[in-house]
């Protein structure tokens, strides 16, 4: 099944029995509650973020330091959705929490960082600020915190407590090999210039 297929049915394609912790690259996208245009608009074939825009960057930049084992590849942040690349390349590595619950990216701006508590518990295994957990890093854990963390500080820009920024579910695709991966870099890479018969168009 090619890339375009599957992004234009938009379904979740969990393989049964996939561990989802091993290594390998997965093609993401999540989209906005109701898909609202939230993170900025198009204009001129170029993406130009707003500051809920900013911050949702932010915080996709930062998931390398909050998760050691994985890397970033190609992503962008549009006005309703975002597109990202995720690589697993350690899969004995956990969840490293920071030792301060705030996280400066610039320009003044700190984004709070729920996921930093005292004793926070995620899946069943005890975390204490500072440690790393003992079992590995699944794609799921990367993307609740992204989601977490972004609407967060999100709602706190925009002054809201508790609204929804995200839809509760993500697409996901387990990236094949060396071609299929350049097709969604390039993919993603278009996708200012084609956003206006791309499916979450929404002016």
């Amino acid at each position: 099944m090619t890339c375009a297929l599957d992004m234009h049915h938009r379904k979740t394609i969990r393989l049964k029995g996939y561990d989802y912790s091993q290594a390998g690259a997965y093609f993401v996208t999540i989209c906005t509650k109701d898909r609202e245009c939230l993170l900025g608009n198009v204009t001129g074939s170029e993406m130009h973020l707003n500051e809920a825009g900013g911050i949702v960057r932010s915080v996709w930049n930062g998931l390398p330091d909050r998760f050691p084992g994985i890397c970033l590849d190609e992503f962008i942040v549009m006005p309703n959705h975002m597109h990202g690349i995720i690589v697993i390349i350690d899969v004995g590595a956990g969840l490293a929490l920071p030792v301060d619950a705030k996280i400066t990216v610039g320009a003044g701006l700190a984004l709070h960082d729920p996921m930093s508590t005292v004793g926070h518990k995620q899946q069943g295994v005890h975390k204490q600020q500072g440690a790393a957990s003992s079992a590995p890093t699944t794609l799921g854990d990367v993307v609740r915190a992204f989601k977490s963390i972004a609407a967060i500080n999100v709602n706190r820009l925009l002054n809201l407590s508790g609204r929804p920024v995200w839809q509760r579910n993500y697409y996901e695709h387990i990236v094949r090999n060396e071609a299929e991966l350049d097709k969604i870099r390039k993919y993603i890479a278009d996708n200012p210039f084609n956003w206006g018969t791309d499916e979450n168009y929404n002016e």
